[in-house]
């Protein structure tokens, strides 16, 4: 069995959950439902959920294969209703801004036109100076949403301008300037 998928997950006062082949997880900050990996089922404990596999013959691979991931999904899902995700991204390049109209996202990034980029279902974006705050209930939208952003203009190996998450280190490349005393005569 899976570490992981061993650990009990600690449910809070305010989630209510209804499990079938599908979960469904009700908090504070909204819902979220998600289809169980074949080969799982949950049994709920005194505030506690745990994640089984159900083990039968050959499918008792895959089951323990997918028990860890099971049990990870459903406690970012809680994570998510309670609480909730957020990444941030740094804008860095002279005249990069970003700025909000009506719901979507405005980039000026050093292209010949401003790219607006539209929140998915359950996400919001919030800008203040120079950066960028994706937020929502489901950590993988939040993060595919951020990768979006980010992959619209990167950050440029030799200079760093570009969009990064917060806290990203970017090595920069030396360049041609660096390389003096190796061509002819030398």
């Amino acid at each position: 069995m899976s570490k992981i998928g061993r650990k009990p997950i600690l449910l809070p006062e305010n989630v209510q959950i209804e499990a079938d082949h599908k979960i469904v997880i009700r908090g504070p900050l909204g819902e979220l439902s998600r289809r169980l990996p074949e080969g799982t089922k949950i049994k709920i404990e005194d505030k506690k959920l745990l994640v089984l596999p159900k083990s039968e013959g050959a499918d008792a691979k895959e089951a323990k294969s997918l028990h860890g991931l099971a049990r990870s999904l459903i406690a970012n899902m809680i994570e998510g209703v309670t609480t909730g995700f957020k990444k941030t991204l740094e804008l860095s390049g002279i005249g990069f801004r970003a700025s909000l109209s009506a719901e979507r996202l405005v980039l000026a990034v050093g292209f010949s036109h401003p790219i607006e980029v539209e929140p998915p279902e359950g996400v919001s974006f919030s800008v203040s100076e120079n950066k960028i705050i994706v937020s929502g209930i489901d950590k993988e939208l939040v993060g595919s949403a951020a990768a979006k952003i980010r992959n619209i203009r990167p950050p440029n190996p030799y200079k760093g301008k570009g969009i990064r998450y917060e806290g990203e280190v970017v090595r920069l490349k030396p360049g041609k300037a660096a390389k003096v005393g190796t061509g002819i005569g030398a």
